[in-house]
């Protein structure tokens, strides 16, 4: 599994999901967005319907009826109806998702500290790829 931890400075998170997301759906993937957030998931959602001037990302909460049909699902929990193996943690809480080929936590600044005990968790754990990644200048930097 590769695990990517992106530290949303400059940004908007729902802007970073949109980045993310489509990216991934345009490899033929499927995405979950986790957030413990309702708020946050309607923005999320907002800002995917909303992703560009020729195009949009379909979405939809996992609890609603035909969830398992949608490219991007919203949830509060990683379970991912619609078979996605991308999951994407956008409210900053880490959480352990088996069954995922990639997982990005995004995280601010003051949530900094436990994203690092995040990383260090992962310390020896067989088949698992880390990286991090900060916004420099508007740009996405990978850093370790």
């Amino acid at each position: 599994m590769k695990l990517d931890f992106w530290q949303v400075t400059d940004d908007p998170v729902e802007k970073v999901v949109t980045l993310i997301a489509k990216r991934a759906c345009g490899q033929g993937e499927r995405v979950l967005v986790v957030s413990a957030d309702a708020q946050q998931r309607a923005a999320v959602s907002a800002a995917l319907w909303q992703a560009g001037a020729e195009s949009f990302l379909a979405n939809g909460e996992a609890d609603a009826p035909g969830a398992e049909r949608q490219p991007i699902l919203l949830a509060a929990e990683p379970l991912a109806a619609n078979g996605a193996r991308h999951l994407i943690l956008a409210d900053g809480t880490f959480r352990e998702a088996e069954g995922f080929a990639r997982v990005f936590l995004l995280f601010p600044p003051d949530l900094a500290p436990a994203a690092r005990a995040a990383w260090r968790a992962q310390d020896g754990r067989e088949g698992v790829e880390r990286a991090y990644y900060a916004q420099e200048q508007g740009r996405w930097v990978k850093k370790g």
